[in-house]
């Protein structure tokens, strides 16, 4: 699992299998208190979340779109596009 960065116990990731054909442009992110993943395409956008509360995911929404091109650069870097 590629890790693109961490950020106040919250870790931000690719799975290295992203479906087939693969899905979209996204990011995944790991908690103590559950997980998430994020759409960056067509819109930032959250996709599914597990045990976190709705503060918890205005913060991930907030950091995907202060990283998004940090986030977008990895993404191309690690599938190859």
């Amino acid at each position: 699992m590629p890790e693109v960065f961490r950020w106040r116990g919250f870790r931000f990731f690719f799975y290295s299998n992203e479906g087939s054909p693969r899905e979209p442009c996204h990011v995944h992110v790991e908690h103590a208190d559950g997980e998430a993943k994020v759409w960056l395409d067509p819109e930032i956008r959250l996709a599914s979340s597990f045990g976190l509360s709705s503060r918890q995911l205005g913060t991930i929404l907030a950091v995907v779109r202060e990283r998004e091109a940090r986030i977008r650069e990895k993404w191309d870097e690690y599938f190859g596009q």
